[in-house]
């Protein structure tokens, strides 16, 4: 029985209320952050990082983001890539005119300017909800590309509206290479989702979940909804907005605004419903089969008799599978791999017991 919490018992309220109460997690997360932090860039390829790992990581935290608003607040938004977009532009404007800004200084900055955004397109939400309010997230995905293009400032007026990732510098250090790149994107994603983790664990997250659940009875017991609600567009905005940044510069190295068009919007939405809404675990496992799942595809294609499957219809055919296996879960599995990893866990401690 190795995941047994037997024997492991709280004498202290700071021990049971610590984020992972069974030592087998916190060994388990430890050794985690061991390998991918000291072994993962020794090993690792410039093709794992570069088209892999850190576009992996770079949607988690997207997803985190949206997660925090839709599945513990429950306010629903399709504004995802325009809050991401508008955290990339404004981390490489405090770069690009504040000389002797610190780039961590400049992704913190980039994401407070998204979650401005985000909370002005969160207004509505005191009024309205459901479908109403998709609606008017969805109005920020088409008025910030907009403004990005139609005024040049935002790009430094280049012609095409493109941005290009400063110098990758943290505390005299270069990491500009792939694996750099990589490490950057890890240290600032663990972080968030530490913080995410003890936020909805707080009273604020507490006070999300009883919005989400049921926002009548929640105004009934004393719980601000106005406050709450704009709260979790701000950190929600926050996070996208950071994400954002990460993809502009840690990831593709440069953007467009229709980089981050309603396609990325819904990229970000499936994450969380494949991981599991309400979940911060979910967010990487949805991440995770948003980015292997059609390479995975690719491979098998390859491995079929020439001819049989057309190499130009291979995305669309790729399209029409993820499509389909979104409707399998939300019919089949609605909690998302999140559920079936709770579910592994819950065997996983009975083992070898049967009962």
């Amino acid at each position: 029985m190795l995941y047994s919490e037997a024997g492991q018992f709280s004498t202290r309220y700071a021990a049971d209320r610590r984020l992972f109460r069974l030592r087998q997690d916190r060994l388990g997360l430890g050794l985690l952050l061991v390998f991918a932090f000291a072994v993962v860039p020794q090993v690792g390829n410039d093709y794992w990082f570069s088209a892999i790992l850190t576009p992996f990581l770079v949607l988690s935290l997207a997803g985190l983001g949206l997660n925090l608003l839709t599945g513990y607040a429950g306010q629903l938004s399709l504004g995802s890539a325009a809050f991401m977009a508008a955290g990339a532009f404004a981390t490489y404007n405090f770069q690009l005119r504040i000389e002797g800004l610190p780039l961590l200084a400049s992704f913190a900055l980039g994401g407070a300017v998204a979650a401005l955004l985000s909370l002005v397109f969160g207004l509505p939400s005191l009024r309205i909800k459901g479908f109403y309010l998709i609606v008017s997230t969805l109005a920020a995905q088409f008025l910030v590309p907009w403004a990005l293009v139609k005024y040049g400032w935002f790009s430094n007026y280049n012609a095409s509206g493109v941005i290009s990732a400063p110098r990758l510098d943290i505390f005299g250090l270069d990491l500009s290479s792939p694996a750099g790149r990589y490490v950057l994107t890890l240290g600032v994603v663990v972080a968030l989702a530490f913080l995410a983790r003890n936020i909805v664990r707080s009273e604020l997250g507490r006070n999300w979940m009883a919005v989400r659940d049921m926002d009548t009875a929640a105004a009934v017991i004393g719980i601000p909804l106005a406050r709450t609600k704009l709260l979790a567009f701000a950190i929600s905005g926050f996070y996208l907005g950071v994400a954002g940044a990460l993809w502009a510069f840690t990831y593709l190295g440069t953007v467009e605004p229709h980089g981050f068009d309603l396609n990325r919007s819904f990229q970000v939405l499936f994450i969380i419903i494949i991981g599991g809404m309400g979940s911060i675990l979910g967010n990487f496992l949805g991440a995770a089969f948003i980015v292997l799942f059609p390479l995975l595809l690719s491979n098998l294609a390859g491995l079929l008799p020439g001819g049989l499957i057309d190499p130009g219809q291979l995305e669309n055919i790729q399209k029409m599978i993820f499509g389909a296996l979104i409707i399998v879960f939300l019919i089949r599995e609605p909690e998302g791999l999140a559920r079936l990893w709770q579910q592994f866990r819950a065997r996983l401690r009975r083992w070898p017991l049967r009962y």
